[in-house]
């Protein structure tokens, strides 16, 4: 046997200028292939100015594309740079790049990020086009502004509550117009009840009477002071998500500037209500010329979940192969953990993912409908519960949102009785088929025979 070892053949490699970056707070680490560079591993601090400097010398040593995993949200600046030097980069998910056990540093996490994109074992994560990214991002902006001034309407209860003003028990809604009215007079100097119950709106149900006994209260400055505050922070939170809506109006007719209109007018809306919280300009009529077909058509999902959808998946949904695909990286489709022949768990993995937080909840508002997802949803809950259910009517909405956006399917809801109906038919078939394996033969009972 020769003394010299013989050298074990390593991965193909698929991208031969690829590179790898450890994406940090501070700094970042960049690897590329010995080959291409003398000093193959380097580091450069999080300036917007270093941050050019490593992309200026990755195009001169030749790359071609850069994986980089996406931590936090500091992977953002340099995602954008590459791409504005005309260099691909893929964004993988950190659950997927896992290291080999052993030494954990910098230098060793670029490198072998750089190891892994140049044998092409790297999937991208998905990130739309720049137009429909700002879009996205103004949204998400929108519904944190929603969730503080949410959490100020609170602060109103509890400081009505403190005064033992009951008005969050006699009006449907405190934010409404009666309770709005209300209280906005209370943190105006308003104190007599018969001058703010007068203050009721002929839709409020409660009486006047009623009213006017919820809003006997002890007055205290200390509570009149936090009401005042809590009122003033709601307000402003208002005031910026109508500027988000300005915002996100323009960016659609953005999208829309070189789009033509469509020739097939808008179909009549599936309902009338108005959404709470709904954005304050035409987003659906905006919506159907973005992408062609109308989403809310769908049932479970109304205007403002329609443009939340696009905004995370983009138009173009052939990013994804079939809908599987797509219903799987919303992690939404059954698991598929099989070792040995045997099924070790098919749990739906947990996600964080927005979209599908969005589909389960335009899930549990169907279930409450007299639909055909409406009767999916409460057969499966009666049967494995209503968590299960609820994923797989959450799926159910995903496919009928993929094959609307991808092949302008026309969604027509074939109403609840149709679905039970062919559920009845198909348990018969399969009790029909079961029958015959054991040698039997089912024949439907007579009204005769029943009696």
């Amino acid at each position: 046997m020769s003394a010299k070892l013989t050298k074990v053949a390593g991965l193909p490699v698929i991208h031969d200028r690829a590179a790898g970056i450890d994406i940090g707070s501070r700094f970042h680490v960049v690897s590329v292939p010995p080959d291409l560079s003398g000093d193959p591993v380097r580091t450069f601090q999080a300036f917007t100015g270093d941050i050019q400097r490593m992309a200026c010398w990755l195009v001169s040593t030749g790359i071609k594309t850069v994986a980089m995993e996406s931590t936090g949200v500091y992977w953002i600046p340099v995602f954008e740079v590459l791409q504005d030097q005309g260099i691909q980069v893929i964004v993988a998910n950190a659950r997927e790049v896992r290291s080999v056990p052993g030494r954990k540093s910098d230098v060793n996490d670029a490198q072998w990020l750089q190891r892994l994109h140049a044998c092409g074992l790297l999937r991208p994560s998905f990130r739309p086009e720049r137009g429909v990214a700002a879009l996205r991002a103004y949204l998400r902006l929108r519904e944190r502004h929603l969730d503080y001034a949410a959490a100020h309407i609170q602060h109103i209860q509890k400081a009505l509550t403190m005064m033992n003003l009951q008005l969050q028990h006699v009006v449907a809604d405190v934010t409404g117009v009666t309770g709005m009215k209300i209280i906005r007079a209370i943190a105006s100097g308003e104190r007599n009840p018969e001058v703010l119950s007068a203050m009721r709106d002929v839709r409020c149900k409660a009486s006047i009477a009623t009213i006017h006994a919820a809003l006997i209260g002890n007055y205290q400055p200390e509570h009149l002071f936090e009401l005042t505050q809590s009122l003033a922070l709601y307000d402003f939170y208002q005031n910026k998500i109508e500027e988000c809506d300005v915002q996100i109006e323009q960016t659609l007719a953005a999208l829309n500037a070189d789009r033509p209109q469509l020739d097939d007018p808008l179909p009549e809306p599936r309902n009338r209500t108005k959404q709470p919280n709904a954005l304050q300009f035409d987003a659906r009529t905006a919506l159907y010329q973005l992408t062609g077909v109308d989403l809310t058509q769908i049932h479970g999902i109304g205007s403002y979940l329609a443009l939340r959808l696009v905004s995370e998946c983009g138009t173009d949904m052939s990013k994804w192969p079939t809908a599987k695909h797509f219903t799987s990286g919303l992690t939404l489709a059954p698991g598929c953990k099989i070792s040995g022949g045997k099924v070790l768990s098919a749990r739906t993995r947990r996600s964080s993912n927005r979209v599908s937080a969005q589909l389960r909840l335009a899930a549990v508002a169907v279930g409450r409908t007299n639909t055909a997802l409406g009767a999916f949803y409460r057969r499966l809950a009666a049967r494995i519960g209503k968590a299960k259910a609820v994923t797989a009517t959450a799926r159910k909405i995903a496919v009928l949102f993929y094959n609307t956006m991808r092949f302008g399917m026309q969604y027509k809801d074939p109403g609840a009785d149709h679905y039970e109906r062919q559920y009845r038919e198909r348990v018969i078939k399969q009790l029909h088929r079961r029958a015959a394996e054991f040698g039997y033969i089912l024949h439907e009972a007579t009204p005769a025979s029943v009696s």
